[in-house]
C-alpha cells in the first residue's frame, strides 16, 4: 500500500502567516497566497504537486493501462443514439472509434416512419470533433434548431470555466452566420425563426443574470436587454414550453422561483408574470391548450400540480389537479396534448404514472404506472420532443442493467425497448446483484443504502467496500449502470451509495435536513452507513474507501475529521472544503446564492456552525486515511485553490505515513477532462490508487 516512506519527497507550498477575526473567532488562513493564479509560484506549485504523484502513482503505470483497456473493452466505442422526431426530422447523435467527441445528426422523416426506416442522407447538425481541433477542452453549453428546421443555435466552452459562446449555423448551407454572443447560458428560439433570447452570465459572480432578444442580421450590441435580474441569489433560464406557445423566462434561487411567459409567436410583446415570488416556494408552469399546467410546493415541501388559464395565472386562480402528499415528492409532470407523465419519488425510488386528460378540460382521466423490474434503479425522461403523441419514452437502467431506452403506449399500457447501451468485453448481467437496504442514522432515521456487487466474489465481512455520496442541493443519487465500474466489481469490490440527508432522495424534507443549521447529519449519516455496512458484513473492516465530488468532496472533508478511522483512503473530486473563505468572500462566483444552502456566515450562528463542520478549519494533529485530491485549474463552481490549500495545510499536520496526493488538470473545468478517452484515463488513475491502497493489487 502507498506511503509517503520510500517515495519521492511531496512539495511543501510556502506558509504566509494571515488570520483575520470574525464573530470573536480568530480564523488562521496561511496559504491564501495560492488564490493568485497569476503569481507564477502558483503554478509551480501545482506542477510540483503534479509531479509528485506522478511518482507516487508511477509503481501503477501498468495497472492503470490495463485498467483503462479493461474499461475501453466495455465501450462500444462506435455507436449510434435512439432517434427523435421533431418537425420534419428525426434527430440521433453518433461516436466513431477514436473520436473523443458526439457527432450531432439528423435525417429527414415523418411521423409514419419508424427509426429502422430512416434511409435519407444524413445531415450533420454539429461535429464536437471538428470544433475540438486543437484545443485542449471542449464542452456543449446548448443547442436549439428554429421551428422551420433551418438554423442551429449553440454554445461552446473551450476552457473549462462553464463560459460558453453563442454562434449560429445555417444547416441548410453549413456556413456559420456572423451571430456570436459571450458567457451565454441558455437560448430558445421564437417562432419566427429570426429571433433568439438569450441570457448571459455577469462576468464576476457567474450568475445568469440578464436576458437579450436578438434579430439574426442585427449587431448583438443592437441586441434589446429585456430583463435584469437584480437579486444576487437568482439566476434566470429561458426555455419554450412542450407544446412550443409560450417562451417561459425564469428566475430561480435554491429555494424560490418566479416565472414570466410570451406568447411564442410574438417576440417583441410584453411579458406576463405568472405570479410573484414568495419566499421559500417554488413553482414550474407548462402550457397546455389555453392554461398552465403549474407544479408548486406553496402548501407543502412535496409539491402538488395545479391548473390556471393563461389569462389570469396568478396563485388567487390555481384549481388543484394533484394534491400535496408527504410521502411522495412531485419531482417533474411531462404534459402532452392526451396525457401526462407524472414523475413521484417514494421511499428514495422513482415511479411514473402515465394520466389521461380525457378533455380539454382541466380534469385527470384514467391512469397507469409503469412498471420497474429491480429493487435499485433510475430513470428520467427521454427526448419527447411531440406533443400531440401516443407514445411515451422514458430512460431505465439500474446498477447491474445498461443504460436502455423504451417507448411507452399510452392507450395500451405496455413499453418497447427501443435500445440498450450494449456492453462489449463479456460482461454479463447476471453475475452481478443488486440491493437496497436502510441504515438507522445516530438520530434513528432510516437512511437509504443501494448496493451492487458479483455475485461469485461474494465473501462474507472480506470484500472491499468502496461507498460513494453526495448530500446537497436536494440532488438525488442516481444509482446508474457504469461499465467502467465492472472494473471493481470484478476483483471483488462490494458498491455502495449512500443515500444521505442534503440530497433529494426522499423529497424535500430530506434536503431540509441535510442543509443550513442541519448539514451535519449528512456527515454523520454517511459515517453511519459505513459502520452498519461494514457490521453487516458488506466490507472488511480496514478495507474501506470512500469518494465524492463538489459538494459531495465536503463529505469527504468532513467525514475525514470526524471519522478518520473509519475510511483506508479516500478519493476526492473538485471538493468544496474551504467553507468559511469561500462563504465569506461574496465576490466569488456562487457565493451569495449559495447562503440558502450553507447558510450566510455574516449572521454569527450561522458563522459557528458552518465552521464547526468547514474541513480546512478543522483540520488537525491527527492520522488520516490515504487521499487523492483532485481538482482542474479553470474549474469555475470549486475553485482550484480550495483543495490546494486543503492539501497544503494537511501535509503540515497529519501524522501518519499514508500517501496524500494533489492532482490538477491544467486544461479542465468542474468536471475534468471533457474528451471520452482522456475521462477513462483519469478514472483509471483513481481506480489505480483505490485498488492499491485498499491491498487488492
Amino acid at each position: 500500500m502507498g506511503s509517503e516512506q520510500g517515495s519521492a519527497k511531496p512539495p511543501l507550498a510556502e506558509r504566509k502567516h494571515r488570520e483575520r477575526v470574525v464573530h470573536g473567532h480568530t480564523l488562521v488562513d496561511d496559504y491564501a497566497w495560492l488564490r493568485e493564479k497569476e503569481n507564477p509560484a502558483v503554478p509551480a506549485y501545482l506542477d510540483a504537486e503534479n509531479a509528485y504523484t506522478a511518482a507516487a502513482m508511477a509503481g501503477t503505470v501498468e495497472l492503470q493501462k490495463q485498467l483503462y483497456d479493461e474499461m475501453l473493452s466495455h465501450i462500444q466505442e462506435t455507436d449510434v443514439s435512439v432517434p427523435f422526431r421533431d418537425g420534419g426530422y428525426w434527430y440521433y447523435s453518433r461516436t466513431e472509434e477514436g473520436k473523443q467527441y458526439q457527432t450531432y445528426c439528423r435525417k429527414r422523416g415523418s411521423a409514419i416512419d419508424t427509426v429502422s426506416a430512416l434511409t435519407g442522407e444524413e445531415e450533420i447538425v454539429l461535429d464536437l470533433n471538428a470544433l475540438a481541433q486543437g484545443e485542449t477542452f471542449l464542452a456543449l453549453g446548448t443547442m436549439t434548431v428554429s421551428d422551420d428546421g433551418n438554423l442551429l443555435a449553440y454554445s461552446v466552452d473551450n476552457r473549462g470555466f462553464r463560459q460558453y459562446t453563442l454562434r449560429v449555423k445555417d444547416l441548410r448551407t453549413g456556413e456559420m452566420l456572423p451571430e456570436r454572443a459571450e458567457r451565454v447560458g441558455s437560448v430558445v428560439w421564437a417562432r419566427d425563426n429570426r429571433t433568439l433570447f438569450y441570457t448571459v452570465e455577469d462576468e464576476e459572480q457567474k450568475r445568469q443574470f440578464q436576458l437579450y432578444r436578438h434579430e439574426l442580421g442585427r449587431l448583438h450590441t443592437e441586441d434589446a436587454l429585456v430583463y435584469e435580474e437584480a437579486d444576487e441569489r437568482f439566476n434566470i433560464g429561458v426555455g419554450r414550453t412542450r407544446d412550443d406557445r409560450c417562451i417561459i423566462l425564469e428566475s430561480a434561487s435554491h429555494t424560490t422561483t418566479e416565472e414570466q411567459f410570451l406568447p411564442a409567436d410574438r417576440p417583441l410583446a410584453e411579458w406576463t408574470l405568472i405570479a410573484p415570488r414568495r419566499d421559500e416556494i417554488e413553482y414550474y408552469a407548462d402550457h397546455r391548450y389555453g392554461r398552465f399546467y403549474i407544479r408548486v410546493n406553496d402548501r407543502g415541501r412535496n409539491f402538488r400540480l395545479v391548473t390556471a388559464p393563461v389569462e389570469t395565472p396568478g396563485h388567487e386562480h390555481w384549481e388543484e389537479l394533484i394534491p400535496h402528499r408527504d410521502e411522495a415528492m412531485l419531482e417533474e409532470v411531462d404534459l402532452f396534448a392526451g396525457f401526462c407523465a407524472v414523475w413521484e419519488r417514494r421511499q428514495g425510488l422513482q415511479h411514473v404514472r402515465v394520466i389521461g386528460f380525457p378533455g380539454e378540460a382541466p380534469t385527470l382521466g384514467a391512469e397507469r404506472e409503469i412498471p420497474f423490474p429491480e429493487p435499485v434503479y433510475s430513470v428520467h425522461p427521454h427526448t419527447n420532443r411531440i406533443f400531440e403523441t401516443g407514445n411515451y419514452r422514458y430512460a431505465y437502467q439500474s446498477l447491474v442493467t445498461p443504460a436502455s431506452v423504451f417507448e411507452y403506449d399510452v392507450a395500451a399500457g405496455g413499453q418497447t425497448l427501443l435500445k440498450q447501451v450494449p456492453v462489449p468485453g463479456g460482461f454479463e448481467r447476471e453475475r452481478y446483484a443488486s440491493k437496497r437496504i436502510f441504515v438507522k442514522a445516530p438520530d434513528g432515521v432510516e437512511v437509504p443504502v443501494s448496493l451492487v456487487w458479483r455475485k461469485d466474489m461474494r465473501e462474507a465481512a472480506g470484500n472491499p467496500l468502496w461507498i460513494y455520496g453526495y448530500g446537497a442541493y436536494g440532488y438525488s443519487l442516481p444509482v446508474g449502470f457504469n461499465s467502467s465500474r465492472l472494473s471493481l466489481l470484478d476483483r471483488g469490490l462490494v458498491l455502495a451509495y449512500a443515500h444521505v440527508r442534503g440530497g433529494g432522495d426522499m423529497g424535500k424534507a430530506w434536503h431540509d435536513a441535510g442543509r443550513l443549521m442541519r448539514k451535519r447529519n449528512s456527515f454523520t449519516d454517511f459515517n453511519a452507513v459505513t459502520e452498519a455496512l461494514v457490521q453487516r458484513g458488506y466490507g472488511a473492516a480496514g478495507r474501506v474507501a470512500a469518494e465524492g465530488g463538489s459538494a459531495g468532496g465536503l463529505l469527504m472533508g468532513a467525514i475525514a475529521n470526524l471519522r478518520p478511522d473509519l475510511y483506508r483512503a479516500i478519493i476526492s473530486h473538485v471538493p468544496f472544503v474551504d467553507v468559511m473563505n469561500t462563504m465569506l468572500d461574496p465576490s466569488l462566483p456562487l457565493t451569495v446564492p449559495e447562503y440558502e444552502e450553507w447558510g450566510d456566515p455574516n449572521q454569527k450562528a450561522a458563522f459557528e456552525y458552518m465552521l464547526s463542520y468547514s474541513p480546512y478549519d478543522n483540520l488537525a494533529a491527527r492520522s488520516y486515511p490515504a487521499m487523492l485530491v483532485k481538482t482542474s485549474l479553470w474549474d469555475s463552481q470549486v475553485m482550484y485553490w480550495e483543495p490546494a490549500k486543503y492539501v497544503a495545510k494537511l501535509r503540515t499536520l497529519k501524522t501518519d505515513d499514508r500517501v496524500l496526493l494533489l492532482h490538477t488538470n491544467m486544461t479542465a473545468g468542474h468536471g475534468g477532462a471533457s474528451g471520452r478517452y482522456d475521462y477513462l484515463k483519469e478514472i483509471a488513475m483513481d481506480y489505480a490508487f483505490l485498488l492499491r491502497e485498499m491491498g487488492v493489487v
